[in-house]
């Protein structure tokens, strides 16, 4: 079934963990603002199902069914996680090919000892530690089909927010005047707009 329509996007991002996909989803939601659902694996599978990560998981069926229903709403979607290529790749196939506007995958490529120095500043550092990433580590867990560009360890946020505005247009979009920040809680979102953007064209 056909989702979305020709203006919108979707944009997924997958990597092991702690290889910078929240903080890449949440800087394109801030650079954005209304318009950009945020479709998170940890938020699907580990608060709202809490179920553990298997190949039949329902958690699979229902971050394809969130992002299907936010496109079709006219929203732009974000869809990050692990998702590993042996247990999402099906349903993020079916989702690319279903979608009728522009689609992106970015896979974050970051080493393992890398990771651990990451997520020893997290917040949910004392949660897990080596033993459990270790057994969750995929090297270059790649979707077939070349449908992802890989993004190395050596790209700083800033750098991979913007490569990403850039593939999806949105890099030389006007800023908009800032009455989207005065608009009240219940206001609706205005899906599929122009993205709100800082000064000099997405760059920092």
């Amino acid at each position: 079934m056909r989702v979305g329509s020709a203006t919108t996007r979707l944009i997924v991002l997958r990597g092991n963990s702690a290889s910078g996909k929240s903080s890449v989803a949440a800087e394109l939601r801030a650079r954005y603002g209304r318009g950009l659902a945020l479709v998170g694996q940890d938020n699907l599978r580990r608060v709202v199902l809490r179920e553990r990560d298997t190949p039949d998981a329902a958690n699979i069926g229902l971050i394809g069914t969130v992002a299907r229903y936010a496109l079709d709403h006219g929203f732009h979607v974000v869809v990050e996680g692990i998702l590993c290529a042996a247990h999402y790749g099906p349903m993020l196939d079916a989702l690319r090919r279903d979608h009728l506007g522009r689609t992106h995958g970015y896979y974050l490529d970051v080493p393992f000892a890398e990771t651990l120095r990451r997520h020893a500043t997290k917040p949910q550092a004392d949660q897990y530690g080596e033993p459990e990433m270790r057994g969750w580590y995929r090297p270059l867990d790649l979707l077939p089909g070349g449908a992802e560009t890989v993004i190395p360890a050596t790209s700083a946020l800033d750098q991979t927010v913007e490569r990403v505005l850039r593939d999806v247009g949105w890099a030389a979009a006007p800023e908009t005047d800032g009455a989207e920040a005065q608009e009240p809680p219940s206001a609706a979102p205005t899906p599929a707009r122009a993205p709100r953007l800082p000064p000099g064209g997405g760059g920092r």
